[in-house]
């Protein structure tokens, strides 16, 4: 049992070295609280953007759909870690917010153009007659979109944005790029110092793993 017990005080090492020492774990707690945060105001923001931009592609008016064409086939069609990089660096170059509300944003803006999909999908699954009834009813178009028809949609497209951010919140490990002091980079900082960086990274994915099976599993 000697090969075991030199295996455990290895272990043991190597944990209190990444985590203990120099009260190391509070860069992954820390970086958790921002994860979080980025991943909601993201949502929040991607919900709001797609409703718009779904809302521009179901427009009768050219001008309309065009935006919202353009929106998404430039949002859909470039690298997240671009378009961060993009809006961290140019667009808000000289704004002095907080790198998490930025990042926030830049993952708001690209998480609007596949939301945009899911909600015009939803607001085209309701059948037709549901808007005719409301036109019947006097409403115009702007009040059965709002009244009748969206709140109906909501039901049929809430998985799909359930799993929409659960995949933000994995998006968000890239935010590291422009500084951010996320779970992935406090992963990356531990391994910086200690030469060791395979169970840093392997604690901040099992932690992205606990996050979104326990979402995955609140959704359901």
């Amino acid at each position: 049992m000697e090969w075991f017990s030199e295996w455990f005080a290895d272990i043991s090492n190597t944990f209190y070295r990444c985590f203990i020492r120099d009260d190391r774990y509070m860069l992954l707690l820390n970086g958790i609280g921002v994860t979080i945060k980025v991943s909601l105001l993201a949502v929040a923001l991607g919900i709001l953007i797609g409703l718009l931009i779904a809302l521009c592609n179901l427009s009768h008016r050219r001008l309309l759909r065009g935006i919202g064409k353009v929106y998404t086939d430039v949002i859909r069609g470039t690298p997240s870690v671009t378009q961060l990089m993009i809006i961290y660096f140019v667009i808000f170059a000289t704004v002095q917010w907080e790198k998490w509300i930025i990042a926030a944003i830049a993952f708001g803006i690209n998480s609007g153009a596949y939301v945009s999909e899911i909600i015009r999908a939803g607001i085209l699954s309701i059948d037709k007659g549901q808007t005719e009834a409301g036109r019947s009813l006097g409403l115009n178009g702007r009040q059965t979109m709002l009244s009748i028809v969206i709140p109906q949609a909501v039901k049929n497209v809430l998985p799909a944005l359930g799993n929409e951010f659960i995949v933000l919140l994995k998006e968000t490990s890239v935010a590291g790029y422009i500084g951010i002091a996320d779970l992935t980079k406090g992963a990356q900082t531990i391994g910086s110092v200690t030469y060791d960086y395979i169970v840093p990274l392997l604690c901040a994915a099992y932690i992205y793993f606990l996050m979104t099976t326990t979402l995955a599993t609140g959704l359901n």
